[in-house]
């Protein structure tokens, strides 16, 4: 039977998002939770864009290494074929990306302003395709963008081109949330069944139905005997309202009425993790997950009407669908409210050697020491906030990655 993969798009689509942003460590920081959970791809970058190419060069050399695996990192490049080049020229190691053009009439013309028709898309992507086969991709998926707006026999004229030349996903998107759970399953079994290619869903939050969407498009592919890949983000962060948020994502499937005992996972993921990776995204986006967010929200598990509260402590099932423990909660958070040494930008190495000791890390000698504490120096320059212990403990282990991921050279100026 078909499943459902994840495909995390938050160091993509989420650092899109208008007013906010993420350092390279903190990115990399993202991987390594998402693989920590079990999520099978992160839309990691963008592999046309020079301030990211030494960040994802050094994610990739994680993977190569085992630290981060078994994760795919994908990244994602427009359908030109320029763009494609200068993609594999930039991050020669890529191996798994999605390829992206508009396909609805209005993009098509609102974009193109009449200069481009649906053959010219269809040739463009296809051109694109074939580009990105000869540097041995080993996945690549084509997008749709605005696909809910697109025509669908238009749709199944441009996935089957794009399976005929080798793609091996296809990618609705209901780029501006425009979809409903009816008409986005209607859509996504009909592409699956006319076509014979598996279906990535990438919903969009406009209208509120993100995580509906796209369990109800996942559900459409599978009866059209498809595997289905959704596109999550972490706390839902995204452009405009936002996208399929992973742990309500996760949560629907798994927990939803009678939706598992047919549409299930393909690979295990450990809900365990949530807390964490919502907390750290929330830390570093610098955006507060809002209080009645499934699962991770301050009122997920908070109870004050007597009926309620007398109903769970009887029996917990009463009022909550999963437990606490379920998604990581349950352990007391320490706030310090007395002396508090941080490392920041301007630390010295007293009291970073103090903050480290904390974190049970030691260093061979000076020199040592004095290293770590400079890319610390440095990444705290890039998130201009005080590094979670996670990322310290990074630095220390993996310091040739960090010198890497914090390199950003600006091309020299092309007049003087």
């Amino acid at each position: 039977m078909s499943g459902i993969y994840l495909i995390d798009v938050t160091n993509r689509d989420g650092v899109q998002t208008a007013h906010l942003g993420l350092s390279k460590l903190e990115k990399t920081m993202i991987n390594m939770y998402l693989n920590e959970m079990g999520v099978f791809q992160s839309e990691f970058g963008f592999p046309t864009t020079r301030h990211e190419q030494y960040y994802l060069q050094a994610n990739l050399e994680l993977a190569e290494t085992g630290v981060l695996k078994p994760i795919r990192l994908g990244g994602w490049i427009r359908a030109v074929v320029d763009d494609v080049e200068k993609a594999f020229k930039l991050v020669p190691g890529l191996q798994h990306v999605n390829l992206s053009i508009s396909t609805s009439d209005q993009m098509i013309q609102g974009k193109f302003q009449g200069a481009k028709s649906r053959d010219d898309v269809v040739s463009m992507m296809v051109d694109a395709l074939e580009a990105a086969r000869s540097h041995g991709t080993q996945s690549i998926g084509v997008n749709a963008e605005d696909a809910s707006r697109t025509d669908t026999d238009f749709l199944i004229t441009f996935a089957s081109a794009v399976k005929e030349h080798g793609a091996q996903r296809f990618r609705y998107c209901d780029t501006l949330g425009y979809d409903n759970p009816f008409t986005i399953y209607q859509s996504t079994r009909t592409v699956a069944e006319n076509v014979g290619i598996p279906i990535e869903l990438h919903c969009h939050g406009d209208l509120g139905m993100a995580v509906a969407n796209s369990i109800a498009g996942a559900k459409g592919a599978i009866d059209g005997g498809q595997d289905a890949y959704i596109n999550t983000t972490i706390n839902g962060i995204g452009e405009r309202a936002g996208n399929a948020d992973l742990v309500a994502t996760v949560l629907a499937v798994t927990k939803s009425k009678g939706f598992a005992e047919k549409y299930q996972l393909a690979k295990p993921v450990d809900l365990k993790k949530a807390w964490k990776i919502s907390r750290f995204a929330s830390y570093a986006f610098e955006v507060p997950v809002p209080i009645n967010q499934p699962g991770v929200g301050a009122n997920a598990f908070a109870h004050e009407s007597g009926i309620h509260a007398d109903g769970v402590l009887k029996d917990p099932h009463n009022y909550e669908l999963y437990s606490f423990d379920e998604v990581g909660r349950g352990e007391p958070e320490l706030v310090e409210t007395g002396r508090e040494i941080c490392s920041g930008e301007y630390s010295g190495i007293s009291g970073f050697k103090h903050v480290m000791g904390k974190i049970e890390v030691s260093f061979e000698n000076a020199t040592q020491a004095e290293e770590v504490l400079e890319l610390a120096r440095y990444a705290n320059v890039e998130a201009q906030k005080p590094l979670i212990e996670d990322e310290l403990l990074f630095i220390a282990k993996y310091p040739k990655i960090v010198r890497k991921l914090l390199t950003l050279i600006p091309p020299e100026p092309t007049h003087s």
